[in-house]
């Protein structure tokens, strides 16, 4: 109840304010369980992605989201349950395995299920290396995958950045259903995996127009973050 609340609220206020655009939100299944997986951008997709669909949209977030202290926590909490944001541990391991059993249990209710494959978000505005999770949960809930690119909410907010930019309108672009039947049964197979999250990020650079980046996001920030180190 509470999304929809927020949501009642929230979307008349930004579409006012910053004019965000989508394409092909009929692309969405209006029923039944439904992957969303998309580029992440900015802390702005959270808004930005969701709230032009006339459907929930559940999506899978660090724990630290749910874990602050003082006002600051109390409202982080809030926010992201308001939004719909299940909290998972994502150290690895085990915790990788939780984070997929959750999702499998969204995606059971008939539900939307967003996620992000890069795993964290681009620290350049590039599209980088997808997880394989994604794939692990469209084979094994055989679920619709829609990929889901975000436009301009880099520029408009990159990381770091705690406020946005205005002038620079928001997008999203929703795409046609992968078809990825053919591989059904073959779960545990993880070149069968790497090929499925491969063919999802390849369709979110086309819907996106990013430029690929063959590594994960957190290598890329890592080397980023050192260059700066040895740059001072």
């Amino acid at each position: 109840m509470f999304y929809w609340v927020v949501k009642a609220i929230l979307w008349p206020f930004l579409h006012f304010v910053f004019r965000p655009w989508a394409e092909g939100v009929d692309n969405v299944p209006k029923e039944g369980p439904v992957i969303l997986a998309g580029n992440h951008l900015s802390f702005a997709d959270h808004f930005f992605g969701a709230l032009p669909l006339p459907r929930k949209v559940i999506s899978l977030g660090k724990a630290e989201y749910f874990t602050g202290n003082g006002l600051k926590g109390l409202f982080s909490r809030a926010f992201f349950s308001g939004v719909g944001t299940v909290p998972i541990d994502r150290s690895g391991g085990k915790a990788s395995e939780a984070a997929l059993r959750t999702g499998l249990r969204v995606l059971r209710e008939n539900r939307v299920l967003g996620i992000y494959p890069e795993g964290t978000r681009s620290p350049d505005g590039r599209l980088y290396k997808g997880k394989t999770g994604v794939a692990r949960l469209a084979l094994e809930s055989r679920a619709p995958v829609i990929p889901w690119a975000m436009v301009n909410t880099f520029e408009m907010m990159p990381p770091g950045r705690p406020f946005p930019r205005f002038g620079i309108r928001p997008g999203v672009r929703y795409g046609k259903p992968l078809d990825f039947s053919r591989f059904y049964g073959m779960e545990n197979d993880r070149l069968v995996l790497r090929a499925v999250t491969d063919e999802i990020m390849y369709a979110l650079m086309e819907l996106s127009g990013q430029e690929y980046v063959d590594k994960y996001a957190a290598t890329a920030k890592v080397e980023l973050a050192r260059a700066a180190r040895e740059k001072a």
